[in-house]
């Protein structure tokens, strides 16, 4: 945009002609980020380690401007299918201007039973968001074209969980995915001040509580709804303004921000 013109707000929002490639596309957050973005106009790309699963997540996105959709089989715990998948979806679409680092490998066990070989290996979701942000930004700068790349943290990368919450009812909040969303944010800062000077932003968007209604431990929910200024849990729609504010030219001055979206848990 020249600075003569003043955008609306319809075109600063606008993801037309965009191509956004979105890891975990196909799970309970992924599921939202991904229609939030083709619903905004963007060709999105859905990875999976199960390539069928994203084909058939992506053939179910709208495309109000006509754009195509795409699912491509990636799997971020393994660098070489990092590069096979991104190197899928850029021919797909000719260039990736947005990424979504979404994609989680979990670890259930807490901070009284995990071992040091499954702590280390859930801190690896890390290092597949770096390689992939790093394909994104060496494919902008050798396009000469900005791009937007927004990691997924955590609420639980910033504050600790109560014990009191979790206990009797279910584990608690597992001490590997504090460590690993703590270490997301702060990997965001240092790409952005890095990268800025190659028209790439990066930034976080950290959820608080959104819990799979399908699969939240009975009794769970209320325990958190009492620690939460607005008393209920959050609903992925409810992340969709947030994640389209990253990725589009609404946020073309934000970069190495961390956006928490919790229903007021960490104002306290």
């Amino acid at each position: 945009m020249s600075e003569a013109h003043e955008p609306t707000i319809q075109e600063l929002f606008d993801l037309t002609g965009r191509a956004a490639l979105i890891t975990g596309g196909t799970g309970w957050l992924g599921t939202s980020f991904s229609r939030a973005l083709a619903e905004a106009g963007a060709s999105v790309v859905i990875s999976s380690r199960d390539a069928a699963r994203a084909q058939e997540a992506a053939a179910a996105l709208p495309s109000p401007d006509g754009a195509t959709h795409f699912g491509v089989e990636l799997d971020q715990m393994d660098e070489e299918s990092l590069n096979r998948g991104f190197q899928d979806a850029e021919k797909l679409t000719g260039r990736i201007d947005i990424l979504v680092n979404n994609g989680l490998e979990a670890v259930g066990k807490d901070l009284t039973n995990i071992s040091m070989d499954e702590f280390a290996r859930h801190q690896r979701n890390n290092a597949g968001y770096f390689i992939l942000a790093r394909l994104v930004r060496d494919s902008a700068v050798k396009n000469e074209s900005p791009a937007s790349i927004i990691n997924i943290g955590s609420m639980y990368g910033q504050v600790a969980s109560y014990p009191d919450a979790y206990e009797d009812v279910c584990a608690a909040s597992p001490v590997a995915y504090h460590s690993l969303k703590g270490g997301t944010i702060h990997m965001t800062r240092h790409l952005a001040v890095y990268w800025a000077k190659d028209r790439v932003r990066v930034n976080c968007l950290s959820p608080g509580p959104f819990p799979n209604t399908f699969t939240v431990p009975e009794g769970l929910s209320e325990r958190l709804d009492a620690k939460l200024p607005m008393q209920r849990m959050g609903l992925p729609y409810e992340l969709k303004g947030a994640l389209l504010l990253l990725a589009s030219e609404a946020g073309s001055y934000i970069t190495g921000q961390n956006v928490t979206v919790d229903g007021g848990w960490t104002a306290w």
